[in-house]
């Protein structure tokens, strides 16, 4: 499909590709058949590759280490690294680093871009976002948040419980929110603040079992529990403006909820080739599988719905532009994660065994896929905000008819 990327785009993303298809998927494959887990070396060795060839860090400015691309243009890049079960992390594109990335870009100081944000694009340190709390604090409904930041003297003092917090458990600073007002409301009233791990009172308690993960890579990052107990950090360790954690984590979420959107997407087209490359050789009943009707009809429903997901993705990234585009970033987050769980459970039935032996990606695919609908919001979340946009302002003329029909049937 030409989706009309920018000349840019296409021949970066054409560049990230064939990176992917001699370098990374040789590796991947080869770790598949013998189960011997890529080494964070050589990742490491992928980076000064992705270096070499202008591919490393496609998101971040020049100036920084980056190649310094536009979010728009950067994303059919990361489709592309989404192919691979460790892509991303091969070209330092990577979530929750390059959300990290950018969250400095917009808000940090001088200072604080010279003192984590050249290092983190550079691999040299570990960042994690710590926003999500357990139960009762903040989750799908962060105007619950608990975790609280006050001033004493030129210090804050931080104090809170964290859990999910992506890259936590091997971080070596924290991207923590935190309420600072607490007679504001929440989005009103709460910061984010820049915590190394080595802080005194940082503790973190656990790395959470969880569905899926990096599979293949020996990287032990995960999401991590964290209570942070009278953490003190100086006043130069606020990020962004006082009170406006939230509208910078908004920032910071809608551009992560597209390229999450396109890695997936990435990982879906590779799990329909494999799928159809199977199905045309397999044969069962007389014929090839991909001579069956319900197969193939299945197949053409798949490729239509994944073409839906990539067009909504670059609409909504073409209004990101222009605004905070919080109804289109909503739709394609909630579809493309329907879409790309729909497509992985279709590609382990057309595999069979195949499919959910390991031998294969797409096991893998399978078990990554599932929490996209519940990370970065809930499907529940997002159609609650589409929902809530679609009845604002609603008035049909032709309604009142059904009012007065309806008044004229009230026996009461």
């Amino acid at each position: 499909m030409d989706y009309h990327d920018s000349e840019k785009a296409v021949e970066v993303a054409s560049r990230v590709e064939a990176f992917m298809e001699e370098e990374v998927l040789p590796r991947e494959r080869e770790a598949l058949r013998t189960r011997e887990l890529v080494s964070e070396d050589e990742i490491h060795d992928l980076w000064e590759m992705a270096k070499e060839r202008d591919l490393f860090a496609p998101q971040v400015p020049e100036e920084y280490g980056g190649q310094g691309l536009n979010f728009r243009d950067m994303l059919p890049s990361f489709e592309q690294v989404g192919r691979s079960l460790f892509g991303a992390l091969s070209i330092r594109a990577n979530a929750p680093q390059e959300g990290n990335m950018h969250t400095l870009e917009i808000a940090g100081t001088e200072q604080q871009k010279e003192e984590y944000l050249r290092p983190l694009v550079q691999g040299e340190i570990q960042t994690g976002f710590s926003m999500t709390e357990p139960m009762d604090g903040g989750g799908s409904d962060p105007k619950m948040l608990k975790t609280t930041a006050r001033k004493e003297g030129d210090e804050w003092v931080i104090n809170g419980h964290k859990w999910w917090t992506s890259d936590g458990y091997a971080a070596d600073l924290l991207l923590v929110m935190a309420r600072t007002d607490m007679d504001a409301h929440p989005y009103a009233g709460t910061s984010i603040f820049l915590v190394p791990t080595d802080a005194d009172g940082v503790e973190i308690v656990r790395n959470i079992p969880h569905l899926g993960g990096h599979g293949i890579v020996d990287i032990e990052r995960g999401h991590a529990e964290i209570k942070y107990r009278d953490v003190r950090v100086p006043e130069e360790a606020l990020l962004g403006e006082l009170n406006g954690g939230f509208r910078l984590a908004q920032l910071r979420l809608g551009g992560g909820r597209l390229t999450h959107c396109m890695r997936y997407s990435g990982m879906a087209e590779r799990a329909l080739e494999i799928s159809k490359a199977y199905l045309q050789t397999r044969h069962g009943f007389d014929e090839s599988l991909s001579e069956k009707q319900a197969l193939r009809h299945r197949i053409a429903d798949a490729e239509t719905e994944l073409h839906a997901a990539r067009t909504m993705v670059r609409h909504a990234a073409r209004e990101l532009d222009e605004s905070d585009a919080r109804i289109e970033v909503a739709m394609a987050k909630m579809y493309t994660a329907n879409v790309t769980n729909e497509i992985m459970d279709l590609a382990v039935q057309c595999l069979g065994g195949s499919g959910i032996s390991k031998d294969l990606p797409v096991a893998h695919f399978y078990e990554a896929v599932r929490p996209f609908r519940i990370v970065d919001g809930a499907d529940e979340v997002h159609r609650r905000t589409i929902a809530r946009d679609a009845f604002e302002d609603v008035y049909d003329a032709d309604m009142e008819n059904v009012v007065e029909f309806d008044s004229d049937l009230d026996m009461t």
